[in-house]
């Protein structure tokens, strides 16, 4: 219903009347997803960013194992041991 509201293709009252619901109760839901909706983007943009961060943590630390094993790999060829 309060997407309905948002969208604003029909009067309050029409929403009410059909719904059987207090138009004052439509306006504070209306009031409520407003004031509380640039919240729910910022939490998502913080889960991203989460994600970014764990990612290119993970990307790190696969090109230092890359580096240590192919240091471990020329000592290795650098001793006579063939692979």
């Amino acid at each position: 219903m309060v997407l309905e509201i948002l969208k604003e293709e029909r009067s309050l009252a029409e929403i009410s009347s059909e719904h059987g619901i207090h138009v004052n109760q439509l306006r504070q839901w209306r009031k409520a997803a407003l004031d509380h909706m640039p919240q729910l983007f910022e939490r998502e943009n913080k889960k991203v960013d989460h994600m970014k961060e764990e990612y290119e943590d993970q990307i790190e630390n696969l090109y230092a194992e890359i580096g240590r094993l192919t240091t471990q790999l020329s000592r290795l060829k650098k001793s006579g041991i063939k692979d």
